[in-house]
């Protein structure tokens, strides 16, 4: 049986859910600014909820980024704090690809607004349950994303009404459908470590990094890679 506790504050959106052998229970809520005000409440009311009590958890799976500096910052630093304390691994989850499992069909575009007229892109393809990327996160220009093969494809995401829906306006001959409300909810980040769990891919709770996409606020994804080998 896995049990996790999720955490997902990269937005506006804040939320805290509980796996159990895929059965969820989340805490959702758009409460800009009161993110750790909730965030620990709401995870006693999951567990409870599950019937599930700290000690029982197999691991902390968080929503890594990108997305608001000060939100991103806050879950890590929330689920390393637990996972510390427990002795428990962390399965560090793209926000983007969490955001992508609010979207239909086989083909999905996760973006969300990242403020100073440019959105966090990330493309990815249904896999079973799960999804798998298709190209580096970027975060870019709405009118200079690059336009992907094919049509078909589904949006989701605050990042397709970000500079008066240039996005959706640059990608219209290829989306299918968009949910530019989308948000990224920590229920599907719980759905998306578990496998990552089964296959053995956690993180020691101190070696867990933030995803940062711009180079004038902390190391990117590129550099954290390039660290660790």
């Amino acid at each position: 049986m896995t049990r996790l506790l999720a955490f997902e504050t990269s937005t506006e959106a804040c939320s805290v859910a509980v796996y159990v052998d895929g059965q969820v229970h989340e805490r959702f809520g758009i409460a800009p600014r009161r993110h750790t005000e909730l965030a620990l409440p709401w995870a006693d009311e999951v567990l409870a909820e599950a019937g599930v009590v700290r000690s029982q958890l197999d691991a902390i799976a968080v929503g890594r980024g990108p997305g608001a500096f000060t939100g991103v910052r806050l879950a890590i630093a929330i689920a390393q704090g637990i996972a510390l304390a427990l002795d428990r691994p962390v399965l560090p989850v793209s926000t983007l690809a969490a955001l992508a499992m609010r979207a239909g069909g086989e083909r999905r575009i996760a973006a969300i607004d990242a403020r100073m007229g440019e959105v966090y892109l990330g493309a990815f393809a249904r896999d079973g349950d799960g999804l798998v990327a298709l190209s580096d996160e970027v975060v870019v220009k709405p009118d200079a994303a690059v336009v992907p093969d094919g049509d078909g494809w589904h949006g989701a995401g605050t990042g397709f009404a970000a500079a008066e829906g240039a996005l959706q306006a640059r990608l219209a001959g290829r989306l299918a459908a968009v949910d530019a409300e989308a948000l990224p909810h920590a229920a599907d980040v719980a759905r998306l470590a578990a496998p990552a769990f089964a296959r053995g891919e956690v993180l020691a709770a101190e070696r867990v990094e933030p995803a940062y996409l711009r180079n004038d606020v902390a190391l990117t994804l590129a550099q954290q890679r390039a660290l660790r080998q």
